[in-house]
């Protein structure tokens, strides 16, 4: 096991393209760290870096206390899952796990235990004797994470490895994965577009933009302080309401009045964005204490809860996450209003977090 350190990492194509722009890493021995972030923000060019498959223009990586910028990946100690499985598919899956092990020149005995060892945590001893085409999805994936698993690396490296699989066997395999990660204790990085992915796995994630590393902490951390506008608008289903708003009367005041607490040491000599989660907003009857003049847009009835989309007289309509029992017609009349509990708060201009 061992921990990944990336310093100043730059990658810039022959075009003139910037990938990654001086991201800085660290990711602890036995952590399940996750990069996430939109389509082209740099994060598999930042994991291929980290596995030897692409060169960086500039920076260090180290994996453990060895700089690994001139080594190439078959002596890093990395396992890599990737989006498309690869497997062999001329070979069952006993072999497919044993192939990494034989190009070692491993003995056969060894062999045989550590696949025997792997397919009972990945729960794949019935499908030991099938081909990759007899397989599913899901069980294709298990095939590929338990032959990376077989090598018993330093570090597994993951780029989008449950994007192919419907929904139902993704949140399967988040969970097995999770567990087969905190069973181990090896340093994970897992690269995704999913926020939920990243929020139910990560111990602490990296989001990106632009090449660029926007925000590193906790999921409850990027959740509830967001680092900034990016940040606020990407993370959380809905995302964050971004309103408008302007000191007054020692509250912040928003769009058609409506009010929100103000955190101490903001300024009155700079345009502000107040980012507002759904469920920090209330959906009342009309004329309600405290509540301003709204109507109602659109509904998405989801089961355990309904988002209603407000027009509440700003330049963006805001989205309130209600229990499953408050029911409104489309275009109703309502109130709007606010829970009153902290919101952060951005400027403007740089589109940071100040308050």
């Amino acid at each position: 096991m061992a921990g990944i350190e990336v310093t100043t990492l730059h990658k810039r194509y022959p075009d003139g393209t910037v990938a990654v722009d001086r991201v800085d890493l660290s990711i602890g021995d036995g952590e399940l760290f996750v990069m996430l972030g939109p389509s082209g923000c740099g994060k598999t060019t930042t994991l291929r870096a980290i596995a030897g498959l692409e060169r960086q223009t500039s920076g260090d990586i180290r994996i453990g206390s060895t700089l690994v910028n001139d080594l190439p990946p078959a002596e890093r100690d990395i396992a890599m899952v990737f989006q498309f499985y690869a497997l062999y598919p001329h070979l069952t899956t006993r072999d497919n796990l044993a192939f990494p092990l034989r190009a070692e020149k491993m003995p056969e005995s060894q062999v045989r235990e550590r696949v025997d060892e792997a397919a009972r945590m990945m729960q794949l001893g019935p499908l030991l004797d099938r081909r990759p085409r007899r397989l599913s999805g899901g069980e294709q994936q298990r095939v590929a994470l338990a032959r990376a698993l077989v090598r018993r690396p330093r570090a597994f490296l993951m780029d989008e490895p449950l994007t192919n699989l419907d929904a139902e066997l993704r949140a399967d395999m988040r969970t097995e994965i999770k567990h087969l990660q905190a069973q181990l204790g090896t340093t994970m990085v897992f690269v995704t577009h999913d926020q939920v992915e990243a929020m139910s796995l990560g111990h602490r994630i990296a989001i990106l933009n632009k090449g660029r590393v926007e925000q590193i902490g906790t999921p409850l951390e990027v959740y509830d302080r967001p680092a900034s506008l990016f940040c606020a608008s990407f993370i959380g289903s809905p995302p964050m309401n971004l309103i408008d708003v302007e000191i007054a009367d020692g509250a912040l005041r928003g769009a058609g009045g409506l009010l929100l607490p103000p955190p101490p040491g903001l300024s009155r000599d700079r345009t502000l964005i107040a980012g507002v989660r759904p469920e920090a907003l209330e959906v009342t009857e009309p004329g309600a204490e405290g509540a301003i003049p709204a109507r109602v847009v659109s509904a998405e009835a989801l089961g355990d809860e309904i988002i209603y989309v407000l027009d509440h007289g700003g330049a963006r309509d805001v989205r309130v996450r209600t229990a499953p029992t408050v029911r409104y017609d489309l275009d109703a009349p309502v109130g709007l209003r606010h829970s009153g509990v902290m919101t952060p708060v951005y400027d403007a201009s740089t589109e940071e977090l100040v308050a």
